[in-house]
């Protein structure tokens, strides 16, 4: 018997695989969302998604964090038709509109309301330890950052106005017990958190709740935004996906989402500013787009109003016909060189983010 096989065999923990044969590193499922920019950030690439594990949609309030995750979780409710959402309520901020808003079937959503974070704790390592790998379940948080502990609330009752340091321990903890449940039962987690500024010259986004929620995640978005407008009317916003941690997304990685009252999130958004900066789209003339073969240097198509490139039938020979998809893999994903330095992509995209209200204390961190 080789070593290997020896070792093996006398493993006590039954998953013990050897690593090139690993279901944990192989097999992998990942589920692709209807926008294709989400993709990438999630994942690196278009044709990526949501994957088991922990991530975090952190921000302002109004930044549009609860429906990035209700979207995602409806893509993986479609994409598994007996799969549950198990939805964790802190705020009660999401009418049921939301969910059928976005083709999420209610009937197959587990609403479970949170008072505190030990609450959550325990409903939720229970619920993971009962869970079997076989069981499609996308668990969604919203939100940790408006999450009370239990000690704060009983000083409140007992009217004690010392400070609460137990918070951030209990974060950590629960982040550090969930995580091996997630990977091990193929469970994705997304949890909706705030922000607050840091003390300094230049302040910069911290999300809060601790480090415990840095070091448990896969992905951790930052959202900033600014307003779209007709006049003085503001007709919608761009969401920027600002990529502050991933295993997959090259950080510091930002990702506009378009949004607009009429139509919600729109699915071909942030994929124009791309296809620009490696050549597959040009500007002709000012305020025209025409899409040009990056080998042959020819214009294709006519020339379209920005609004006129948001459609399938003005990606899809891009997608299809040209190297375009390899081309964001290599800008984003991890380990993968790119002929295109993200300064000048940021340039191109003239991302600004709008100056958010400042909250520069966050005791749970300190």
């Amino acid at each position: 018997m080789s070593v290997m096989n020896k070792l093996r065999k006398n493993s006590k923990i039954k998953s013990t695989e050897i690593l090139s044969e690993s279901k944990f590193f192989n097999d992998r499922e990942v589920i692709r969302t209807p926008v294709p920019m989400i993709n990438v950030a999630l994942s690196g690439d278009l044709d990526g998604g949501i994957t088991s594990g922990l991530t975090v949609l952190a921000g302002p309030s109004k930044h549009f964090k609860t429906s990035f995750a209700l979207m995602i979780a409806a893509a993986y409710q479609k994409a598994k038709p007996e799969s549950v959402i198990l939805f964790y309520d802190s705020e009660f901020g999401s009418p049921q509109s939301y969910f059928t808003n976005f083709g999420i079937d209610t009937d197959r959503v587990l609403h479970t309301p949170i008072a505190n974070v030990e609450e959550l704790k325990f409903d939720l390592i229970s619920q993971l330890e009962n869970l079997e790998a076989t069981d499609d379940v996308i668990i969604v948080i919203d939100s940790i950052g408006n999450l009370a502990s239990k000690k704060e609330l009983e000083d409140a009752m007992n009217e004690k106005s010392v400070a609460d340091m137990s918070r951030a321990k209990a974060l950590k903890g629960l982040f550090r017990m969930c995580t091996p449940y997630l990977a091990m039962k193929n469970i994705p987690m997304i949890a909706v958190n705030h922000t607050y500024k840091e003390i300094g010259m230049f302040p910069k986004d911290i999300v809060s709740g601790g480090t415990g929620i840095y070091y448990s995640a896969d992905n951790i978005w930052i959202i900033g935004r600014r307003q779209n407008k007709n006049g003085t009317e503001v007709t919608g916003y761009d969401f920027v996906i600002n990529v502050d941690k991933s295993r997959f997304v090259k950080e510091k990685s930002k990702i506009p989402i378009t949004v607009t009252w009429e139509g919600g999130i729109e699915p071909y958004s942030g994929l124009l500013d791309v296809a620009l900066a490696g050549g597959y789209v040009v500007k002709p003339s000012n305020g025209w787009y025409q899409f040009m073969d990056v080998k042959t240097g020819e214009l294709i198509g006519n020339k379209l109003r920005e609004k006129d490139t948001l459609t399938p039938e003005f990606w899809e020979p891009i997608f299809n016909e040209t190297d375009f998809k390899q081309f964001v893999k290599n800008l984003y994903g991890i380990g993968i060189p790119s002929a295109v330095d993200m300064g000048e992509l940021e340039q191109i995209l003239e991302i600004e983010d709008e100056p958010a209200e400042q909250s520069t204390t966050e005791d749970d961190d300190a």
